[in-house]
């Protein structure tokens, strides 16, 4: 086998050896201290071969508290790396404000308990990294810096990933296997070969991330010509994602820089696919197709065997976007990902193993020493919780808060507003009639309002949404309530549609149109939802108020769960949330944002972790209805302890496509 001698390397690529893991001397021979390197075909760590079996898992899609047991379900499935994306927008929410302590972002903690659960990490820190995440992981206040341009040589862009890693890194350096630690390769952007080929913004990145960490960097892209040939850098490893028989080929066709080539990494090799929301998208799951288990067991057989390879399994465990954390395509119409983020994985989104998960371990047993994977917990029993009634309290109308004033609409970023609702309001000074156009279009879904009943919505999840037209007399008001679906977190270049990733802004941008006439003057309220305000002390309110057409109301209910419920483990509490007559809205459970709700499926419950039930209480539940009454009856809420998914026809749009 080929090896790189340590001075060839440090000269041609003009670095010092602390700021690259540089293939090691002799494949066999032991270090003096913790190290990951490797040679033309082989991983080393410590000096040893070593063969990644690995697994995606985002701590930020997971309550902490379960962090053990999900990393001790992925050991226990033969896994010995684990692969982490970490997402910016949650750990600088505001510019120049930190959430690293904050249980739910501290990364290291994590990466700590990765490694006294016996296994190494991959860390993939972006700046940008997809995953069906709202923006691919940006944080919305990047959209208001002057000059900006997101995954390009952008200084302003450059600038702020460069704070960003800087920051991360000072939390999580000294977790690297150089220092003891289980970090053993980091990710240079994401799949950067699909977005562009612009190779100085990469190598851009790469300086960065090596002035930084001291450990091997890669880039991880898809095995076709345009993307490997995008996303290389030079002196970083290149590996691919997909299929492993057409990537490996592909990467030895493409791949041409002695400095990008290694051992083979098929970075992810996906286990199915995330939901999305719609009458005619059904829950992706291998339940009840044979062909696909058997295809995937084909798979790891070739890159663990026949190509010695390495692989990470895309996902092990997707996890929850919680609140409004998911993501979004744009095909011409905005393609909206779900809350939930199970994926149809091996460990499930509450983090039960699944028939797929003793599948994949029974074809890993094969790869490893015998007896060295630990024994599979068993499953916890969910727990189930009796209907109760909701009752309304208020309207999202009476609650509005800070108002600002403009002659044109100014988008939810220019608002200072990140995430949920924006409400634009005007009040006509003269008759006026005809279709409205809210701006450039939809962003993303337009609830029409004329002194506060419904008009209809305009919805960028069709490419063809309805038309809504409206008469308006002097003193009237037009009201349009919009939702943020979540940022388009993927574009890839080649495709016919516009690259919505550059352009992020949600609310309204542009003109507001009521037939051939722009709309001006006009009130504007963030409804950005972090802090309800008290509305669940508000008081309630006949429920023979609500009806359809009127504004967006907030449901208040409670429920009780025994105090000896728990028995010492949380996951006993777990539950899957129900609304069963709620037509679209959010959810919250001790002012906890579990996540979206839509009638259309094919997502009908919202996990609820057992972290956020508080046993011997009652638990408040509070819920936005944004369309009460539609579906009619007394609202209720209740927990299931086994989830059903369905897809149902939208009633607001049943003919749109």
């Amino acid at each position: 086998m080929e090896l790189f001698p340590l001075s060839l390397f440090a000269i041609l690529l003009g670095l010092t050896a602390r700021s690259f893991a540089v293939p090691s001397p002799s494949p066999t021979s032991s270090a003096a201290s913790p190290s990951f390197t490797y040679n033309s075909t082989t991983f080393l760590l410590n000096g040893e071969p070593y063969q990644i079996i690995g697994g995606q898992m985002d701590p930020q899609r997971i309550p902490p508290v379960y962090w053990r047991d999900r990393l001790s379900k992925a050991r226990a499935m033969g896994l010995n790396t684990i692969f982490s994306y970490v997402y910016w927008n949650l750990l600088e929410p505001v510019q120049g404000t930190w959430t690293g302590a904050e249980e739910a972002n501290d990364i290291a903690s994590y990466f700590q308990i990765a490694q006294e659960e016996g296994l190494n990490v991959v860390l993939r820190p972006g700046p940008y990294i997809c995953g069906e995440r709202e923006w691919g992981g940006f944080p919305a206040w990047l959209a208001e810096v002057p000059g900006m341009l997101v995954r390009s040589n952008n200084v302003p862009f450059l600038s702020a990933a460069k704070s960003y890693i800087e920051r991360l890194a000072s939390d999580i350096s000294d977790l690297q296997i150089t220092r003891g630690g289980p970090i053993l390769m980091i990710q240079v952007e994401n799949e950067y070969g699909s977005f562009g080929a612009e190779h100085n913004y990469t190598s851009a990145l790469r300086d960065i991330l090596r002035a930084n960490f001291e450990t091997v960097l890669y880039t991880n892209d898809g095995g076709v010509d345009f993307t490997l040939e995008g996303g290389q850098v030079h002196s970083v490893l290149a590996e691919i994602d997909g299929d492993p028989t057409s990537g490996f080929n592909s990467r030895g066709l493409y791949i041409t820089d002695p400095t990008e080539l290694g051992p083979l990494l098929d970075g992810e090799y996906y286990t199915w696919a995330p939901d999305q929301w719609g009458s005619n998208n059904p829950h992706n799951t291998t339940v009840g197709n044979p062909d696909d288990v058997e295809q995937f067991v084909k798979d790891i057989n070739y890159v663990l065997g026949n190509a010695s390879a390495s692989i990470s399994l895309y996902m092990f465990h997707g996890g929850t976007n919680y609140g409004f954390g998911n993501g979004a395509l744009w095909q011409n119409r905005t393609t909206v990902f779900t809350t939930s983020y199970d994926y149809g994985a091996p460990l499930d989104e509450s983090g039960r193993t699944t028939d797929l998960y003793f599948t994949l371990r029974s074809t890993f047993q094969k790869y490893v020493q015998n007896g060295s994977i630990p024994d599979v917990p068993a499953n916890l029993p969910r727990t189930s919780i009796p209907e109760f009634t909701l009752q309304p309290s208020t309207s999202l109308f009476d609650i509005l808060g800070n108002k600002t004033t403009s002659k044109s609409p100014l988008t939810m970023e220019a608002l200072g507003q990140a995430y949920g609702l924006t409400l634009y309001e005007h009040t006509s000074n003269t008759s006026i009639s005809g279709q409205i156009q809210p701006g450039d279009r939809a962003r993303d879904r337009v609830i029409v309002y004329v002194n506060s009943v419904r008009q209809g919505i305009i919805d960028s999840q069709y490419q063809h949404p309805l038309n809504v037209s409206v008469i308006l007399k002097p003193g009237d008001k037009l009201q349009l309530l919009v939702e943020n679906l979540g940022r388009v977190d993927y574009y890839s270049r080649g495709n016919p549609y516009r690259n919505y990733l550059q352009d992020p802004y949600k609310g309204v941008l542009g003109n507001v149109t009521v037939g051939s006439k722009v709309v001006e003057d006009w009130n504007m309220y963030p409804l950005p939802l972090e802090d309800l305000g008290g509305v669940d002390t508000l008081p309630g309110k006949n429920s023979s108020i609500v009806k359809s057409g009127i504004p967006p109301i907030f449901y208040h209910g409670s429920f009780w769960i025994d105090a000896a419920a728990s028995s010492n483990d949380t996951a006993l509490l777990d539950t899957f949330l129900a609304v069963p007559n709620g037509l679209k809205g959010n959810v919250w459970v001790n002012k906890f944002n579990l996540g979206r709700y839509w009638y259309v499926g094919p997502q009908q419950s919202l996990y609820l972790p057992g972290t956020v039930v508080k046993p011997g209480e009652w638990n408040e539940v509070i819920v936005l209805e944004l369309e009460p009454g539609v579906r009619g009856g007394q609202v209720v809420a209740e927990g299931l302890s086994e989830r059903e998914w369905a897809n149902n026809p939208d009633v607001d749009c049943e003919d749109c496509i």
